[in-house]
């Protein structure tokens, strides 16, 4: 792991150098080369997911989530916002966009952080299909988009980077039932 961690840092250092010398965000947009290199080096930045289904669930397709996060960085990141589609086997079960606003992520250096409570998260192919993946306990994250800022002290300031692009399997995914809420 502290290899990867290494090769990453490496990789990520030479990765912002190359953003600092593209003159067009544009250029940087469309190659989406962060996403790429967190893809390659299979470093996820999701260790686990945990759903919460209540009885509402049932009805309206939507469920909140949490996730844990880890950073193999040797400083801090902040996710400013996330948006995701995660299934199986490339079917799409679950979707959200999420800014964490006022509160985001702060992920300390070679640390995790809990995501907090995200809300409204549909549930594509609806709650009852959603039922049959639960004993599985794991969910591919299909394509997931994050903002972050690098560098960042305590949450402020940084460099502000778009990770557009990334898949994750098999997150361990734990889904909590909770028909008495609502």
């Amino acid at each position: 792991m502290q290899f990867k961690s290494i090769l990453f840092a490496g990789f990520f250092g030479a990765l912002l150098a190359c953003i600092g010398a593209t003159t067009s965000p544009s250029n940087l947009e469309e190659r989406n080369l962060l996403g790429e290199v967190i893809d390659a080096l299979n470093v996820g930045l999701v260790t686990s997911i945990s759903v919460f289904i209540t009885l509402e669930s049932l009805t309206d397709n939507l469920v909140s989530i949490n996730f844990n996060t880890q950073n193999i960085l040797p400083f801090e990141l902040t996710i400013d916002s996330i948006t995701s589609t995660a299934g199986i086997n490339n079917t799409v079960f679950a979707s959200f966009d999420h800014s964490f606003g006022l509160h985001p992520v702060v992920v300390p250096p070679l640390g995790k952080q809990n995501s907090g409570n995200i809300t409204n998260v549909l549930l594509t192919q609806g709650a009852t299909a959603s039922l049959a993946i639960i004993p599985l306990g794991i969910l591919d994250l299909i394509n997931t988009n994050v903002n972050v800022r690098a560098g960042t002290i305590l949450g402020i300031g940084g460099v502000p980077l778009a990770i557009t692009g990334l898949h994750q399997a098999s997150v361990p995914t734990t889904c909590v039932t909770d028909p008495l809420s609502g």
